[in-house]
């Protein structure tokens, strides 16, 4: 059976996990750790992405990442083909660093980024890397130290985490710790990283529950929330897919994506693909970015070869693309009259 497409949108929160091949180690010493915490907040900042959580595990790790202006599968990318060069040439070592894909699970902000914060910050705990949560206050490959602020790490998004239990610092973390200690003897949750039904209503029991009542609620293995929210998120991409089976089945191409957007805003299609920053020419790129990556589906470095920007232009563009399109009600398939 096909592996199903990741699911991904500007905002959306993700549970990243990552294992080792053969679940060997993906980190053998402090020197491999940091190298890895070196490149994560490089592409971090560069990216605006956030993250609430992490922790680093000798032959895994778990990311709680918000995708900021590029896409998560993009900032994984990155991250995971350099952490394997690096631990390759280190380690004198040759093929795959990493088990097939990373598992990466959509979530229902809402109502799981507290639980999620306390799962992923209490792995070191569970893995016997830390003895008491005394020692995991001030382990330094875990988020969690750098929100007891034990640890300094700019990259990490500890505010976001703190105002979800007080206004005020010093209680916030009084009842964040509270909150973490609380799960310590709740171990291994399936709910949280298992897949379809079970982890979309929160456990078995609550599966057998609604079915008892004769409830039943929209499941997908890669998202994590209840009916309502797995229904709106699949719809979403639903809509995006027929769209972008609509434009490619009618051949429309790179090209008259130029046109129309030029048009828009009265300039000429062949100065999006040249330099300049006048204002014209920059909402008819933005325009042409946006309807080519996420309507066409075109991959943004070729459309950085195609345009000769770099990849973080592109992404730029595309996100300026989206802006103008929600303020002026454009559709890139009413506009063509397909």
């Amino acid at each position: 059976m096909p592996r199903k497409a990741r699911i991904d949108a500007p905002g959306a929160l993700h549970h990243i996990m990552a294992r080792g091949i053969e679940r060997r180690d993906i980190f053998e010493d402090d020197f491999d750790r940091n190298n890895f915490l070196e490149r994560i907040e490089k592409i971090i900042l560069e990216t605006d992405t956030r993250c609430y959580a992490w922790a680093l595990i000798p032959n895994h790790f778990h990311l709680l990442l918000k995708t900021g202006r590029v896409p998560i599968a993009t900032v994984m990318r990155r991250l995971l083909t350099g952490h394997a060069g690096f631990f390759n040439r280190r380690h004198r070592r040759h093929g795959h660093l990493f088990q097939n894909r990373y598992k990466s699970i959509l979530c229902q902000e809402d109502v799981y980024l507290k639980e999620l914060v306390r799962y992923i910050h209490l792995n070191p705990l569970r893995a016997g890397l830390v003895d008491a949560l005394e020692n995991l206050d001030k382990y330094p490959f875990c988020g969690h130290s750098a929100i007891m602020g034990r640890k300094s790490r700019k990259w990490q998004n500890i505010g976001g985490v703190l105002d979800l239990f007080s206004d005020t610092v010093f209680l916030a973390r009084k009842y964040y710790r509270s909150f973490v200690k609380k799960g310590v003897d709740q171990g291994h949750r399936e709910d949280l990283i298992g897949g379809g039904l079970i982890r979309s209503s929160g456990g078995w029991s609550s599966v057998k529950a609604m079915r008892k009542a004769k409830i039943y609620e929209k499941s997908d293995e890669r998202i994590l929330g209840d009916g309502e929210f797995v229904e709106n998120v699949l719809s979403t991409c639903r809509e995006q897919l027929e769209r972008k089976y609509i434009l490619i089945n009618s051949g429309v191409t790179t090209d008259e994506i130029a046109v129309i957007a030029a048009k828009l805003v009265n300039t000429e299609p062949e100065l999006i693909f040249k330099p300049g920053k006048e204002r014209d020419r920059v909402r008819a790129r933005s325009l042409f970015c946006y309807w080519s990556a996420k309507e066409l589906g075109v991959p943004m470095t070729d459309l950085s070869r195609l345009l000769k920007i770099s990849h973080s232009a592109i992404s730029l563009s595309v996100k300026r693309g989206e802006k103008i399109c929600i303020s002026n009600d454009y559709s890139i398939t009413d506009l063509l009259k397909l």
